[in-house]
């Protein structure tokens, strides 16, 4: 781990600073297969907590969890035109399922009579195999809604990389429901949107927009798409989950039919959902600073290192004791907390590296603190020292906790609405995209025309149609000049 390693300045270059984040705070590196990477144990533990929060959250709302296998006959793809087209080029294919040894390069190469009657894809994601067993399974009105989960990795080739935020393989959750109704189908996956805005406000203390996508921008071969759009500190977004209506268009595809009361035979109507390690590249980016990572209390895997600071034996008793006492005190209180022993590292070294890796208190322990009854006690997210007697803190600790998690979902919230800027004029949304980092909020006439032209001249994108900025709209789209009909927040993203 390169705890040594400067961190550059986010206001020097911003991308070298992330990349320098999740190298020192010892998050994740690059494997040997380009465009992968391994997740290191803290990065892990991090989305460990990610996952045990929203795998008890997507079970309490009647979810249950399953496995399918992740590879994928390429037929299955077929039968869904818009589906497949939208992940062709991101796909990786198995073609033979044996190798043979030459003895005379002696390397392994492809057996040529191995070869697959049928292509497989690695699994980019899930929709078609699941409904190829949700066709077998659903017969009847008494079958609905079924309602099964997924956690599992995914292989998308991309050509372009970076840690966490887009990666060639990457691991998530994955959600496909199937119902009786269109009208069902779609509150479901709203409602799930919103059991993903309570994990990531609450538990990562990020601030999101909720919205639906645009035609253009939605998962292909879905109904409708929802998202939560999140700003990071260089003023791009960030999609932080996403959740599809997918219609009755795989239901079709795949024969996946049901008989109702009246002894009809209907199509079910279906959601996907889904929440990435992408979301981890997002934390770094909204909270992080040129000191390391910055991990609010809920979600980090530690939340509380006591260093002890001693110069001889006798000192060295003396505040271990203490700082095993204070152990104690937290760890009933199921904080979760370390003792930092190791005597190979300077105090000055153990500072560096919590502080990199973003742990949310720093207890300093030393024989001037124990003899004067307090100690130190270091918030991770504004670095400001206080204080606190012995006695007090078992009611300290845990109030500093909650005080950390609200400042960074706060800082989080103030930054994200106070770089919306609501634009007039198409030369105003071009110089907000291009020029002062943020979200431009406009008038929008529903064209993929004038939404491509953005695109194209910008490379800024529609993140979403917003449920609550749609309400009295008058007046002609920035870009066309046509009537508008909806308000839309346009944004470079990552």
């Amino acid at each position: 781990m390169s705890i040594h390693k400067r961190i550059t300045k986010k206001s020097e270059d911003y991308s070298e600073w992330y990349l320098d984040v999740v190298e020192a705070a010892d998050l994740a590196e690059n494997s040997s297969v380009r465009g992968c990477m391994i997740i290191k144990p803290w990065g892990y533990a991090i989305w460990e907590n990610i996952q045990k929060h929203l795998d008890a959250m997507i079970k309490a709302t009647g979810h249950i969890n399953a496995y399918f296998p992740i590879f994928i006959p390429k037929s299955f793809f077929d039968k869904e035109a818009e589906h497949v087209e939208g992940f062709a080029k991101e796909s990786a294919v198995v073609s033979y399922h044996r190798l043979k040894f030459n003895p005379t390069s002696r390397k392994l190469e492809v057996d040529p009579e191995a070869k697959l009657e049928e292509e497989l894809l690695i699994r980019p994601t899930s929709e078609t195999i699941i409904y190829d067993s949700y066709s077998r399974w659903i017969k009847s009105y008494r079958d609905l809604p079924l309602l099964i989960n997924q956690w599992a990795n995914v292989v998308r080739w991309e050509l372009r990389t970076r840690p966490f935020l887009r990666t060639a393989e990457f691991l998530w959750q994955e959600g496909h429901t199937a119902h009786a109704t269109m009208e069902e189908a779609d509150q479901h996956a709203i409602k799930m949107l919103n059991v993903y805005k309570t994990l990531i406000e609450e538990f990562l203390a990020i601030a999101t927009i909720p919205g639906k996508k645009s035609e253009s921008e939605k998962f292909a071969g879905a109904h409708t798409t929802y998202t939560l759009e999140a700003m990071m500190q260089d003023g791009k977004a960030l999609q932080a989950c996403t959740s599809h209506h997918l219609g009755d268009n795989f239901a079709k595809a795949f024969n996946i039919q049901f008989q109702d009361k009246d002894g009809k035979l209907k199509y079910v109507w279906q959601t996907s959902w889904g929440l990435s390690t992408r979301i981890i590249g997002a934390l770094i980016m909204v909270h992080s600073d040129d000191n390391g990572l910055v991990l609010p209390p809920k979600i980090a895997p530690l939340q509380v290192v006591i260093v002890p600071i001693w110069k001889n034996d006798s000192e060295q008793t003396l505040v271990l004791n203490k700082a095993e006492e204070i152990y104690q005190m937290l760890s009933r209180t199921d904080i979760t907390t370390k003792i930092d022993i190791r005597d190979y590292l300077t105090i000055g070294e153990k500072f560096f590296e919590w502080e990199k890796k973003g742990v949310p208190i720093r207890i300093e322990v030393g024989p001037k603190d124990v003899q004067a009854g307090h100690t130190v006690v270091v918030r991770r997210d504004t670095l400001e020292k206080s204080h606190v007697k012995f006695e007090d803190i078992r009611n300290a600790i845990p109030a500093t906790l909650n005080s950390i998690q609200q400042n960074l979902f706060e800082k989080s919230r103030q930054f994200l609405y106070s770089n919306i800027h609501e634009v007039h004029s198409y030369e105003e949304l071009k110089d907000v995209v291009e020029n002062r980092n943020g979200f431009a909020l406009a008038l929008w006439d529903g064209e993929e025309a004038s939404e491509a032209k953005v695109k194209e001249e910008t490379k800024a994108t529609i993140r979403c149609i917003p449920f609550d900025m749609q309400s009295n709209i008058t007046g002609n789209c920035v870009i066309s000049g046509k009537p508008a009909k909806y308000r839309a927040i346009f944004a470079k993203s990552y």
